[in-house]
């Protein structure tokens, strides 16, 4: 009987040791994976984390190339536009001073035959019709033409002379002479180098002693022998004039 006893206590013992070891084991095997469990997710969070900058470099490499090109673009746009250089004019010009748009007419006419460059001699004052009166002998053409020393003030901008070679100056027939407006013309300018050739309109009257006049005040350029034409005077008869003078 106690040996039965003691097999029955040895059996329970063992029992109870088996037990023991494996719960032992199974908390030894938990705790081994809860400790383990933190640097799996760390792991599998470093690996997602790679992947998502992986992933952006594609975006953050375009983003830079945009910025580049918006650099480019910005100085480029900073940069100052080259300068278009200037038309070069023509080296004939055509002055002209014309009250009554009589002279002007034949002014274009000639230009359109040299191919010229246009310039108008305004007056300050414009004349009124009344200043033309040449019937009233206190008119203000009148009074200038009998006072040689009067030089009425010119109202155009002024005009660079460099380049042209040949100047075509017409005006009209002033009580026989040229009007003053033109002789404060003439002395503005330096005329060296340059041909110049008068022509004037008027109803009958020649050009008289007009050019020899102005030439005498502008002390400088060649001066040829000036020409009269009507109002009407057509573009071949100009053109026929402007050939015998070469």
């Amino acid at each position: 009987m106690k040996r039965m006893i003691s097999i029955i206590a040895a059996a329970a013992l063992a029992f109870t040791l088996t037990a023991c070891g494996g719960s032992s084991q199974a908390a030894t095997d938990t705790q081994a994976a809860e400790n383990s469990t933190p640097a799996a997710v760390e792991e599998q969070k470093e690996t997602v984390e790679a992947a998502e900058q992986t992933e952006a470099q594609p975006e953050a490499a375009q983003e830079a190339a945009q910025g580049q090109e918006q650099e480019a673009a910005q100085e480029t746009a900073a940069e100052p536009a080259s300068e278009t250089p200037a038309a070069a004019h023509s080296d004939v010009l055509v002055a002209y001073f014309s009250a009554t748009g009589t002279t002007k007419g034949v002014a274009e006419r000639i230009a359109s035959v040299t191919g010229g460059d246009l310039y108008e001699i305004l007056a300050a004052e414009p004349y009124t019709e009344a200043d033309l009166n040449y019937n009233d002998n206190s008119s203000r053409s009148t009074s200038e033409q009998n006072d040689k020393s009067v030089r009425p003030e010119i109202g155009s901008d002024d005009i660079s002379l460099e380049g042209y070679t040949t100047i075509y100056l017409g005006f009209p027939i002033w009580w026989g002479e040229e009007p003053r407006i033109l002789d404060t013309f003439v002395e503005k300018y330096n005329f060296d180098g340059i041909t110049v050739i008068p022509f004037c309109t008027s109803g009958s009257s020649g050009i008289g002693r007009s050019g020899s006049n102005m030439e005498e005040l502008a002390g400088s350029g060649t001066w040829l022998q000036g020409e009269r034409f009507s109002g009407g005077v057509s573009e071949e008869e100009l053109k026929s004039w402007i050939e015998g003078l070469q």
